[in-house]
């Protein structure tokens, strides 16, 4: 006997092969996403790391071509507060408007207190001394920044 065309019968398997497609499609687009999903290691994590490795760092293009420091003093006081002194020298044969400022950090170099920052005039190249103080005697190292003032 020969079978007939159904509506009915092509409809059903029509709905079967959409729900298996479905089904198949779901199924990889879930695997797919938990093989490349997942946390991330950082890149580049020491680059421009400067203010964690060094006391003193310019903040921009132009200060760093111009200023440099020439020495940094380093003293505890009686009551155990850090005390820094910068030797800042401009480098250039025009006189130069700056802005310094010094973070204080912890031991692990996490900031416990930051100065405000002081507008420094430096001469043709001439030189000045920033000096900053610690507000607690927590702290272990420090960061010296310089910004061009505007």
């Amino acid at each position: 006997m020969t079978q007939l065309y159904s509506p009915a019968t092509t409809t059903r398997n029509m709905k079967r092969t959409l729900i298996t497609f479905l089904s198949l499609s779901a199924a990889l687009f879930v695997l797919n996403g938990c093989a490349s999903g997942g946390a991330y290691l950082p890149k580049n994590t020491t680059k421009y790391d400067y203010e964690n490795t060094s006391n003193f760092v310019d903040m921009d293009a132009r200060v760093q071509r111009s200023v440099t420091c020439s020495g940094i003093q380093e003293t505890r006081l009686p009551d155990g507060r850090l005390k820094v002194a910068a030797n800042v020298r401009n480098r250039e044969e025009r006189r130069l408007q700056v802005q310094v400022q010094c973070e204080f950090k912890d031991g692990q170099g996490f900031a416990l207190d930051s100065t405000p920052w002081v507008t420094l005039i430096l001469t043709e190249r001439g030189q000045e001394t920033a000096s900053f103080t610690s507000m607690n005697a927590n702290a272990q190292r420090f960061t010296i920044r310089v910004r061009e003032a505007h």
